[in-house]
């Protein structure tokens, strides 16, 4: 029988993933401290017994101020460590690999929970510090200034994001996911909307992508050879004058020579008044342009929500891992369903064998 290319292993580094369906990061701010709790353990470990090849916590926060919420999941501190390490425990357990997502906010953190409004609380407010950025430009009409990062400021963080990494190892991790997108830190000194600095950090090209190398450079000599690393990227402002799809790829081919094994394909998040062509499988050409020009793995993600869909756009090979959010919050046995409706076999727990469909079983 021919194996769909979703329900394919895809060997990377030391780590083969039993199939090409990743769980995406999804914030869930229902931390305290940057804690993982019981939440966190039952959202992602049902994922994992849903079937997926890859499972991926939320963007935990390198250091406290980088955290977009105060509930926000963090791995700044040893202490962080034993509760990340029961989700990554059961995550194994399920024949599913445990990855993380290290990210820093920038002039997006200090805010509320989503569902209490997301505004951004100003600093000596309850729950609210001073923000930081490239430079001083507010995310917001109205919104908080932030503080300049200087020189040392940087290094503090690069350093910040490879002790994470040390750290999720620590904690059971198998794949590190850098965030370098959605209008956060990391791309906020790639796009020229957020980045005005005139030192080695702004203006040209080099200078705006040298923080994301210097990150991932950091974190690829801290967990060594054999750890898969990805890097999430905005492909695109989707802003005239903002970053571009040709940035993008430029910035794939030399984060490649440093280690990067995949890049995960998204977009925007740098400016609220971009206009977004939202539609199933929007961002899917992106994917493939950095996969075809850039000669790295790709993940594609958004609005890919059926398994005939998915199946096609990794056997084409637009992509050779799907990232997905939304449709795992609506059925976190998507994996599951995918495999009976195209005939795969995928690992289900003994407790649940009685009621797969014919075409599944344990493997």
């Amino acid at each position: 029988m021919t194996i769909p290319t979703l329900f394919s292993p895809l060997k990377i580094r030391s780590i083969t993933l039993p199939n090409r369906i990743a769980v995406s990061p999804m914030c869930e701010y229902s931390s305290e401290d940057g804690f993982a709790s019981d939440w966190h353990l039952v959202h992602l470990g049902s994922r994992a017994v849903g079937g997926a090849g890859l499972v991926l916590t939320e963007a935990a926060a390198v250091e406290a101020e980088g955290r977009i919420t105060y509930a926000d999941l963090g791995i700044w501190k040893r202490e962080h460590v034993g509760p990340l390490r029961r989700i990554t425990d059961f995550v194994k357990s399920q024949g599913a690999t445990p990855g993380i997502q290290l990210a820093h906010a920038g002039r997006k953190a200090s805010t509320e929970a989503p569902w209490d409004g997301g505004a951004p609380i100003a600093p000596g407010v309850k729950n609210g510090w001073q923000v930081q950025a490239p430079s001083p430009k507010a995310f917001t009409d109205g919104g908080p200034v932030p503080r300049e990062m200087n020189c040392a400021d940087i290094e503090r963080v690069v350093r910040a994001f490879a002790a994470a990494a040390r750290l999720a190892l620590d904690a059971g991790f198998e794949v590190i996911e850098i965030h370098g997108a959605h209008g956060y830190l990391i791309h906020q000194f790639l796009s020229p909307l957020s980045n005005a600095r005139t030192d080695e950090f702004g203006g040209s090209f080099d200078n705006r992508v040298r923080v994301a190398l210097e990150v991932v450079k950091a974190v690829r000599a801290e967990i060594g050879p054999d750890v898969p690393l990805f890097l999430r990227i905005s492909a695109t402002d989707w802003v005239d004058g903002g970053w571009a799809i040709e940035d993008s790829v430029e910035l794939s081919r030399r984060a490649a020579g440093l280690g990067v094994d995949l890049v995960d394909v998204s977009s925007g998040g740098s400016a609220l008044s971009a206009k977004i062509p939202v539609g199933p499988g929007f961002q899917v050409p992106f994917a493939e342009r950095i996969r075809k020009e850039a000669g790295v793995m790709t993940g594609a993600v958004g609005m890919i929500t059926e398994a005939t869909q998915a199946e096609e756009i990794v056997a084409s090979g637009k992509a050779d891992v799907i990232l997905m959010a939304r449709e795992f919050l609506r059925d976190p046995y998507f994996a599951i369903h995918a495999a009976g409706k195209l005939g795969a076999q995928v690992t289900m727990p003994k407790q649940y064998l009685r009621a797969i469909p014919g075409s599944v079983r344990r493997s």
